[in-house]
């Protein structure tokens, strides 16, 4: 089994918590990795566990075992009971762990009850720390889910298919997206179309016969799904026109080339837009490398209305990074001249270029560096 680079993190809060969640989308691991820890484990989609948990909880409450309530969405009534056997005994950690993809009820829950008493931990699909860097391009084409293909590179494809299907027809209207699985279905293809580049809500609203506010609403859902990755532009006081929209990126690259009909690497790099989707790709890799360590620092694009840009914005409040990505193993001055210029606008801190190259260059204005050795050092943070 892979050892999810989350799990130090996720013990560290059981340490420092009586309650944590383990939120995630649907079939990231959260259930193999929770199964980890060897605590009293309960599925609460399924009626008899749900009626197990009751009939049983003064018992498993009052008991040392970590108690693992899986779906707890499904079971809005343990809520209250979790929040009175943790202030019976606030001085014990380490007591519940809950696992869930996002839900309006899921969030209402946690924010009604758990408030102050629990802690939450977002788990991804796996990123390159975890499978392996002589596996880049294959983690690039299929995406991250265990069974995606990642591990099993004949599920790529089919796997991808039947996920967003279920997704759509059934898991999103559950947890209350209004959109009828049809528009839906429309709106995700559109949105694989954008993919690294800007929305705009009023287009895509005209092609859905939906207002711009609706098509604001939906895409907010799918954000919350861990669908799509909104990144904001980033504003600094500048005298130039700064470009207002945020960039659509989909998390999982493996979903996004289903929906563009990628079946292998070299069809990938034939598409136009595979610039596009490395530059994704790496943003995903970096955001939740830093997520799985409990880093979340502000993530911004950076981009001018006359061309001057930088493809990811870190900002820590003390300083910011700008980060910018190629897909190249030859980079250039010019690629370099324009980083700077873009990083000096915005006052950065440290500029980093991360393409495809071999051994890691650093000089004074920037440093050159390939994925793996990028990822290296912010596991280290």
């Amino acid at each position: 089994m892979i050892e999810r680079i989350h799990k130090k993190l996720l013990l560290s809060r059981l340490e420092e918590f009586p309650a944590v969640a383990i939120l995630g989308p649907r079939q990231c691991g959260k259930t193999t990795l929770a199964k980890s820890l060897n605590g009293r484990y309960f599925d609460l989609e399924q009626p008899n566990e749900r009626l197990r948990l009751d009939v049983e909880w003064e018992t498993i409450a009052r008991g040392e075992q970590l108690v693992v309530l899986d779906e707890a969405h499904e079971a809005p009534d343990i809520f209250p009971r979790l929040r009175g056997s943790i202030d019976n005994d606030r001085k014990r950690n380490g007591r519940f762990l809950l696992l869930g993809s996002v839900s309006p009820a899921l969030n209402q829950n946690i924010s009604d009850s758990l408030a102050g008493r629990l802690a939450i931990v977002e788990l991804s699909p796996f990123i390159m720390n975890e499978i392996g860097p002589e596996h880049l391009d294959d983690l690039w084409l299929c995406g991250g889910f265990p069974d995606g293909g990642i591990l099993k590179p004949r599920m790529f494809g089919a796997w991808q298919e039947s996920y967003l299907s279920l997704l759509i027809e059934r898991d999103l209207p559950a947890w209350g997206l209004p959109a009828k699985p049809r528009v839906t279905h429309r709106l995700v293809r559109m949105l694989a179309a954008l993919h690294g580049q800007l929305m705009n809500a009023s287009q895509l609203g005209s092609a859905l016969s939906l207002d711009r506010k609706t098509v604001v609403n939906y895409c907010e859902f799918l954000e919350g799904a861990y669908l799509i990755r909104q990144l904001q532009p980033y504003h600094a006081n500048l005298k130039k026109r700064l470009v207002k929209s945020s960039r659509i990126m989909w998390r999982d690259s493996g979903l996004f080339h289903q929906l563009q009909g990628i079946q292998d690497r070299d069809q990938l790099f034939a598409q136009p837009w595979v610039g596009h989707g490395w530059e994704a790709f790496v943003i995903e890799q970096t955001l939740s490398t830093l997520a799985a360590k409990g880093r979340k620092p502000q993530a911004y694009f950076f981009r001018t209305s006359d061309g001057h840009e930088i493809d990811l914005v870190l900002d820590w409040g003390r300083e910011k990074w700008a980060i910018e990505i190629k897909l190249t193993s030859n980079p250039n001055q010019k690629m370099t001249d324009r980083l700077v210029k873009a990083a000096d606008m915005i006052q950065a801190d440290h500029r980093i270029l991360v393409c495809r190259i071999n051994d890691p260059i650093e000089s004074q204005s920037v440093k050159i560096t390939n994925l793996e050795s990028w990822l290296g050092e912010l596991a280290k943070i």
